[in-house]
């Protein structure tokens, strides 16, 4: 199965990278956001991403503008009706996910794919909120969306093999490595990486080290391109601390148990680079 059509719900940062690889296959992209304004701010990021890469020589001129004109956004999920493959990257929330999906159930063809970008939460949740479960699947893109290559595609009890098949195709189209992955909490990557993260902030809050030494230590120490703290930073500290209250709902281990210091940054609005301020300080 080809995906011709492919809708986007969500106008992030998720979003817009998601959209823009999704073009980069030759389909056709239709994005939907809640506001004109951030339906705009997404081809805006795109315009950015495509003339970096441009400039930088990893793109033809005219790819450039083959792959921005496959690009629209819209305000309206029912401009979304003709999709072959609907990818939503909205707000980690399962109450929002839920909602979203019981509404593309009653607006897109009973034989378009769904899947979700969560990187957490339980896939077949959402599958059941649609007349055909078999056809929703987890297609977990990494952020940034256009350089990592990894893509976690989560198999629900419920999909069928044609759709973790075309999902999974989908994702090499668009020249990244698929891992078909369990419909676990957590997945792979964040089952491992989030107990790394909570502990780095738990040795900061015992007064352990600095969490500049901390960063420099995981980086000389272990050859890692990030510290723990800038990586949250970078992640956002309120997705994080979602995403730890999802794995310590699931496994009730200790490990995943976010540790105060982090909900109280979250509580006071510090969520990392995206506000401006998280474990380090940045330029709105």
């Amino acid at each position: 199965m080809s995906f011709e059509r492919i809708g986007v719900v969500g106008s992030g940062i998720m979003g817009s990278g998601v959209a823009e690889v999704a073009a980069s296959t030759g389909a056709t992209v239709i994005v939907c956001s809640r506001t004109t304004e951030r339906a705009d701010a997404v081809l805006v990021t795109i315009d950015r991403s495509l003339a970096r890469q441009v400039e930088k020589g990893k793109l033809d001129v005219e790819v450039a503008a083959a792959i921005r004109a496959r690009v629209s956004v819209t305000t309206q999920l029912k401009d979304l009706r003709e999709s072959d493959f609907v990818m939503e990257t909205v707000v980690e929330d399962l109450a929002v996910k839920l909602e979203l999906f019981a509404t593309l159930n009653t607006v897109v063809d009973p034989t378009t794919v769904l899947a979700t970008c969560t990187s957490t939460l339980p896939v077949i949740d959402l599958a059941m909120q649609v007349t055909r479960p078999e056809r929703v699947c987890g297609v977990h893109f990494f952020n940034p969306v256009t350089t990592m290559t990894l893509v976690e595609v989560v198999r629900p009890i419920s999909a069928s093999d044609e759709t973790i098949a075309a999902a999974t195709e989908f994702v090499r189209a668009c020249n990244k490595e698929p891992i078909e992955v369990k419909d676990q909490a957590g997945f792979i990557v964040n089952a491992l990486l989030f107990p790394y993260l909570n502990n780095a902030v738990r040795l900061l809050e015992q007064g352990v080290a600095t969490k500049e030494g901390i960063d420099a230590a995981m980086k000389g120490g272990c050859g890692f391109p990030m510290g723990p703290f800038a990586l949250l930073d970078l992640v956002g500290l309120d997705t994080s601390l979602s995403i730890l209250d999802a794995l310590y709902a699931e496994y009730a281990d200790a490990n995943y148990a976010p540790v105060p210091l982090l909900r109280r940054m979250v509580s006071a609005g510090q969520l990392g680079r995206k506000s401006g301020a998280g474990f380090y300080q940045y330029q709105k």
